[in-house]
């Protein structure tokens, strides 16, 4: 079983930047893939970034050049790296990670943009 606990969302000014984290109850090196995802009001959760274990990445058209996804094996972290923060970027940010064969979530962190 797999504990993934977001942080670092909040209130931030369009342009803004923030880090999220996802800290793992285990080894984040056996979840793979892991990857931030992210569900505005009204609207069905979306993929934002996801990191495997060969160290790709992929992103949301929507968020490329913008934000950067990455991890920190020793600390079990997984980071979204969010900079030129849009209103649109507001929404739940959620951590998942799929492992021997079950996808989990955290709880979410909220992200709010707005001046």
């Amino acid at each position: 079983q797999v504990q993934l606990v977001e942080s670092g969302g909040g209130l931030v000014q369009p342009g803004g930047s923030l880090r999220l984290s996802c800290a793992a109850s285990r080894s984040i090196f056996s979840i793979n893939p892991m990857g931030w995802y992210r569900q505005a009001p009204g609207k069905q959760r979306e993929l934002v970034a996801v990191y495997t274990n060969v160290g790709s990445t992929s992103y949301a058209d929507s968020v490329k050049g913008r934000f950067t996804i990455s991890r920190n094996v020793a600390k079990n972290t997984l980071y979204l790296q969010m900079n030129s923060l849009k209103p649109e970027d507001t929404a739940v940010y959620y951590c998942n990670g799929f492992y021997r064969g079950v996808d989990y979530w955290g709880q979410g962190t909220q992200v709010t943009v707005s001046s």
